[in-house]
């Protein structure tokens, strides 16, 4: 889990939040003629969320949406200029120093980002903020990440919140290579949450990683059944057929996964290696 569910609802609400003010961004989502590529949309609420800040240099709500926009494009170092402006102005403000552990996780700058977060919790122990850290913890084979979990689900906030500690805790053991728990935490994390994708694919590459891919195969598809639109539950169905040397199923299989993600590059990458793609 690259990011905490919490930061795509901040996300999300920081960029509807700026285009439902805009009078000068009326979009509609889709591909209606007329609608721009998605990173030049990207850059023209950089642009004038820019603007608008010159005028209100002031505005932490500006501030918050801009670095979350800078974020979002990759521009990691300009968002983190912004947010350390907010710092230097209140600096024990939780959520501050929670933001920059994410940008700086973004930027796959993982010890500045489990430092981030640290500081964060030592302002206020969030949920969030924890899940967080753990799923660092859990990445680096940081045992820590279980018992932040456990902590978690002593509080009792839920079978979403289990799902989340069941999840981050089965990367921890799947991580340092102890499968079996791995695969019971996945299965724990899926039946508190029905619809958690990306423990399918946790779960599933478990199997494709001892090279049983029939078994990998079988969890890739259930997880399309779950979720038909899941564009990582075809791309590693094409993986798993491409390792059977099934190439037509791997080559319809990539393209649906293209059809959904046209980012995922390890798709057309695939589609190169069976010849369908130059």
């Amino acid at each position: 889990m690259k990011k905490s569910y919490l930061y795509w609802i901040f996300m999300a609400t920081a960029v509807l939040a700026y285009a439902c003010g805009s009078k000068d961004n009326k979009t509609t989502s889709g591909t209606a003629a007329g609608n721009k590529p998605e990173n030049a949309k990207h850059i023209a609420i950089v642009d004038d969320l820019t603007k608008k800040l010159q005028l209100k240099p002031d505005s932490v709500g500006l501030r918050l949406q801009l670095a979350a926009v800078l974020d979002s494009v990759g521009d990691y170092k300009t968002a983190l200029q912004h947010i350390d402006t907010l710092i230097m102005r209140d600096s024990l403000n939780y959520g501050l120093w929670f933001q920059k552990g994410q940008v700086m996780q973004d930027a796959r700058d993982t010890s500045g980002a489990i430092l981030m977060f640290k500081r964060a919790i030592r302002i206020y122990p969030s949920t969030d903020a924890l899940l967080s850290l753990a799923n660092l913890y859990a990445e680096t084979k940081n045992k820590d990440a279980v018992a932040i979990c456990a902590r978690i689900r002593d509080l009792q906030q839920g079978r979403e919140m289990d799902a989340h500690c069941a999840f981050i805790t089965g990367v921890y053991y799947a991580r340092t290579g102890d499968a079996a728990q791995a695969l019971k935490y996945f299965d724990e994390c899926v039946a508190n949450n029905y619809t958690y994708m990306v423990a399918y694919i946790e779960k599933g590459l478990i199997y494709f990683d001892q090279k049983n891919y029939t078994e990998a195969l079988k969890i890739f598809q259930f997880a399309s059944r779950v979720n038909n639109l899941y564009a990582d539950a075809y791309y590693y169905q094409a993986r798993a057929y491409e390792m059977m040397n099934q190439k037509d199923s791997a080559v319809l299989r990539y393209k649906q996964a293209l059809s959904l993600d046209k980012t995922i590059a390890e798709a057309h990458n695939g589609l190169k290696r069976l010849g369908e793609e130059k």
